[in-house]
């Protein structure tokens, strides 16, 4: 009997752990394919967001090569537009030499413009040379009346090249205003300080326009050294605009201590302007004291506007462009 007992007494727990057994088994099997299910799925999703990426990559391509086809029509196109007429005279060996003297001629205004004196006066007295030479088939009448004009530009250009350049002398000015408004704006922060809060908020505003006064002479600056004749006037003209909101601002203190700036500020225009040549017109302001308030630099940046520097043809070059019959 007692055998008989621990014998039933094994059967179950045997019967049950097969079947925990295969309760595991089934659990580990799905666990399996789920987790094949899910990394199908991940491999199925990149691919689809590789294949989208690669399609975008290939309308990207194919955009810019539309474009590049386009551009190429349109140069084309501009190209076909801007070649010169066909004249008799064209294939003329002294058409020929006009036609490379115009191109010459051009290249030395390019010169002029990018403020390079020596190369453009080089450029120059070699097309003298040229034209003195026996080669040389243009007609003698046109030829004195060229050499005439070369000869002119370059003793202008001689004399140009000896002083300063107006766009120096824009520069230099507008660094003088904007040594001014520092100081000024310095003196005057320190002769308010002691005013209540209205007096600080409006004297923060002030600051503000200031600074931003400065910026836009900054950006005039660099328009000056990129001999950009039009974005020069525009900045000038903005902070002029914005100068003009601070003159009937400015209160009794602000010009005190505008005037109490003035020392500070002539010793930097005068160490600025020291390596300027000592000849100047009346239009010169960087030469001048440093202005003493907002109104005078209101006016500085008026006088700037109207003697913004020109770029002057040469005389040569204006012959070159008459018809010639």
């Amino acid at each position: 009997m007692p055998i008989n007992s621990e014998s039933l007494s094994k059967d179950p727990s045997a019967v049950q752990q097969r079947r925990q057994a295969t309760v595991f088994l089934l659990r580990l099997q799905w666990l399996v394919i789920f987790l094949l299910i899910a990394a199908l799925l991940w491999l199925y999703i990149s691919q689809q967001r590789f294949e989208h990426h690669v399609n975008e990559r290939l309308q990207s391509n194919e955009q810019v090569v539309s474009r590049l086809n386009e551009m190429d029509d349109r140069l084309f196109a501009m190209s076909q537009q801007t070649l010169p007429e066909p004249r008799a005279a064209a294939s003329s060996q002294a058409q020929n030499q006009l036609d490379l003297l115009r191109i010459q001629i051009q290249a030395a205004d390019r010169l002029l413009a990018d403020n390079n004196h020596s190369a453009a006066i080089d450029l120059l007295r070699g097309l003298h040379w040229q034209l003195s030479q026996s080669s040389n088939e243009i007609a003698p009448a046109l030829t004195v009346v060229i050499k005439q004009s070369l000869t002119k530009d370059i003793e202008r250009l001689q004399a140009k090249s000896a002083q300063p350049s107006p766009w120096q002398l824009h520069n230099l000015a507008i660094q003088n205003i904007q040594d001014f408004l520092h100081s000024h704006e310095r003196f005057t922060h320190a002769a308010t300080q002691s005013q209540n809060t209205d007096s600080d908020v409006s004297l923060t505003r002030r600051q503000l326009m200031i600074h931003e006064v400065i910026m836009t002479l900054n950006l005039a600056s660099q328009a000056s050294n990129m001999r950009e004749r039009e974005p020069l006037i525009g900045y000038l003209r903005q902070a002029r605009k914005q100068l003009q909101t601070l003159v009937t601002q400015e209160s009794t203190s602000a010009v005190t201590g505008s005037k109490a700036a003035t020392a500070n500020s002539e010793k930097t225009s005068r160490s600025t302007s020291a390596g300027i040549a000592n000849k100047s017109h009346d239009n010169n302001l960087s030469t001048k004291a440093a202005p003493t308030d907002i109104s005078e630099v209101i006016d500085w940046l008026d006088r700037l506007i109207a003697n913004a520097p020109k770029p002057t043809p040469l005389l040569t070059t204006q012959i070159l462009d008459k018809p010639q019959r």
